[in-house]
């Protein structure tokens, strides 16, 4: 099950992330402003993450199963609509339906695997979170490949082919039933638990500013080298490809320091080699130093993910870790989905610059607030 449910995810991230390093030509094509594509993104995480919530719970009183397989179903319908996009209003409606799959993929899968890993969860979420840089290498590569010989389109039909046959690999493996029971939410009982004492409340605000920053950075990083840096479309998308290929050798690391030692001791450290990779990043001209700022900025924030999930999971009662996984990612993505639209406005009225320069102030405090209590 690590390997499916982690194939699955790297499959639906390398969809996502197509995104990116297609944004500038998705602009052009469409005939939209950079603000109008950062609010597009939002929305998509919008819908992602008011499903975090409700997935994760109901996978908790029926089975994962009975929410994992409608969910590759949707995603499978999701990207083939972003192959088919026309308009704006398609691909509206294309970012609508792969955020609500990937909703429903992301808290079950999360949960199973912790149901299945207790003494090494931070590993095996970390090998499951890997998938997230398997499918940005992939991306980074196939958006060169269809920028130079076919549409920004094309690429999404083998993604939705591809997950369309997993959907077909897992129903046939599972070993859980489909069962759908009482369809009411405890999100009451689940909030109280998460923030019943000032360091979950911390830890909560700390990696909600931390999605923050990623959500902002990962979408238009692309689109920034190319206008402050001079980068051409082809040299900025692989150049993000350093993003994932350092995050995939950190996050299995990641979570296996958390947990033999502190998750958030691991984690104030990556945040504050994060801020050190942007600061660097923001100054650096010459495309050596970029590199090196992009894979030191990667290094370090590459490491939030398992041991966010991780630190979530440890406090969550076993018949609750869907739920509380769930409500957590949902803020967090809430936050996350705000900053595309930061970054689009900020950089349409402002600069680039000062828009991830506001992302350093987030990752700084974030940092303080995990290093509180640790």
């Amino acid at each position: 099950m690590l390997v499916t449910v982690s194939l699955g995810w790297a499959i639906l991230q390398t969809g996502r992330f197509l995104l990116s390093p297609l944004l500038p030509t998705i602009i052009t094509d469409l005939g939209i402003t950079e603000a109008t594509a950062g609010i597009a993104l939002s929305v998509f995480t919008v819908a992602y993450a008011l499903t975090q919530y409700p997935a994760g719970e109901y996978s908790d009183r029926w089975t994962r199963t009975t929410l994992l397989v409608p969910a590759l179903i949707t995603l499978t319908i999701g990207f083939a609509l972003f192959g088919l996009t026309a308009g704006l209003s398609t691909f509206m409606l294309a970012a609508i339906v792969v955020g609500v799959g990937k909703g429903f993929f992301a808290s079950p899968s999360r949960a199973l695997l912790s149901d299945l890993f207790t003494a090494k969860r931070g590993r095996a979420l970390g090998i499951y979170a890997a998938g997230t840089d398997v499918g940005g290498l992939l991306s980074s590569g196939i958006a060169v490949i269809a920028l130079t010989y076919f549409t920004w389109r094309t690429p999404f039909f083998p993604v939705a082919i591809g997950l369309g046959i997993l959907t077909v690999v897992y129903a046939a493996i599972t070993r859980e039933g489909y069962r759908v029971g009482e369809p009411s939410l405890d999100l009451k009982g689940t909030v109280a638990r998460l923030v019943k004492s000032s360091q979950q409340r911390e830890t909560l605000v700390a990696f909600a500013l931390f999605y923050f920053m990623v959500g902002g950075f990962i979408n238009f990083v692309p689109t920034y080298l190319a206008a402050t840096k001079g980068f051409s479309e082809s040299l900025a998308g692989l150049t993000f490809a350093i993003v994932f290929a350092v995050g995939f050798a950190v996050k299995p690391i990641a979570g296996t320091l958390g947990d033999r030692f502190s998750r958030r001791g691991v984690g104030v450290s990556g945040l504050l080699v994060a801020a050190a990779g942007l600061i660097a990043l923001i100054v650096a001209s010459a495309n050596l130093a970029v590199w090196l700022a992009v894979g030191l900025l990667a290094l370090g924030y590459k490491t939030g993910f398992p041991l966010a999930d991780a630190i979530i999971l440890d406090g969550a009662p076993a018949g609750g870790m869907g739920a509380d996984i769930g409500a957590a990612r949902a803020l967090f993505l809430t936050a996350n989905a705000l900053g595309p639209a930061y970054v689009g406005i900020v950089a349409t009225y402002g600069s680039y610059d000062l828009a991830f320069g506001g992302f350093v102030v987030c990752l700084l405090v974030a940092a303080g607030l995990l290093a509180r209590r640790d």
